[in-house]
């Protein structure tokens, strides 16, 4: 069996969607395309394709075995064009994961530009708020908020986001402006889950941390809902900068405590640091770069 024959025929079906539909767009019988698919579930003694009448799935290690053999084949295509000494063209398939809110309003818009200059390339965004293994989940581009931990992974800094209190001004109109942090203690607060305790929040004086207890009339799991609840006028919430930035604009909140805000969180464009960098992957951060430093710089 030519297991790159196999994998290629397979990546062909998922993306085609059907056996008969893959053996029309590679013009081979499809008894052939079967059979090389068939091949590889018995040489890897597990089913890869979920197969019924009306339509065609991978299974779990599917999955898994597909994200493999795409990289598998754009190494083996790259190290031929490099053998060759041919141009390479940035191709293949890429995989960028990101915080859901962030994800929607500042990584989609670039991925959409990016891939009209790269018609070659292909890609995957998976928008998440829980914190992704890259390795195992076969990610080529995480973006990562807030401080890193030590690792074999590379980051590129792509610029900070603050973190920020705000309400609505007839929840301030009513209720008061708090001047300092104490003064939460008389404040209805909306608390996000995701960001951090419902129960207190931390604030700087200078390089001092002070840690506020808060009374949450409100605890939410999403920052989109923690921004709706706090326009409405329930109380005061404290979210990431960005994802308050419309509403502050269109003047429905305004944000109060900002002497007393912690340090501003960086924001990173993070890769497996993988050598020789996969020219789709180097294109995408080239590209993607400047233009989310040049978007976050007013945040």
């Amino acid at each position: 069996m030519d297991r790159l024959e196999a994998m290629s025929i397979l990546i062909e079906v998922v993306e085609a969607g059907s056996l008969s539909a893959a053996a029309r767009r590679l013009d081979i019988p499809l008894p052939t395309v079967s059979r090389k698919v068939g091949e590889l579930e018995v040489y890897l003694k597990t089913r890869l394709l979920n197969r019924t009448t009306r339509q065609l799935s991978l299974t779990e290690a599917g999955a898994a075995y597909v994200a493999s053999c795409r990289r598998i084949l754009e190494e083996v295509g790259e190290a031929e064009r490099t053998a060759t000494g041919e141009y390479a063209v940035p191709r293949g398939y890429l995989v960028i994961t990101a915080p859901v809110v962030f994800g929607r309003l500042y990584v989609a818009p670039v991925l959409a530009d990016f891939l009209v200059h790269y018609p070659e390339i292909d890609a995957r965004l998976f928008l998440t708020d829980r914190s992704t293994n890259m390795l195992e989940e076969h990610i080529d581009v995480a973006v990562r908020i807030g401080p890193l931990p030590d690792s074999t992974l590379v980051a590129v800094n792509v610029g900070q986001l603050r973190l920020v209190v705000c309400a609505s001004p007839a929840y301030l109109a009513s209720h008061g402006v708090p001047a300092k942090p104490d003064e939460l203690a008389n404040h209805a607060c909306i608390a996000f889950e995701g960001l951090a305790s419902t129960r207190a929040w931390n604030f700087f004086a200078g390089k001092t941390e002070r840690t506020v207890q808060i009374r949450a009339r409100l605890v939410t799991n999403t920052a989109e809902s923690a921004v709706d609840t706090a326009v409405l006028g329930v109380g005061l919430t404290r979210v990431l900068s960005y994802q308050t930035e419309a509403a502050v604009r269109e003047g429905k909140l305004r944000l109060v405590l900002e002497k007393f805000e912690p340090p501003p969180l960086p924001i990173s464009l993070v890769h497996t640091g993988q050598l020789p960098v996969p020219l789709k992957l180097r294109a995408f951060l080239d590209f993607a770069r400047p233009r989310l430093q040049s978007r976050l710089t007013a945040l």
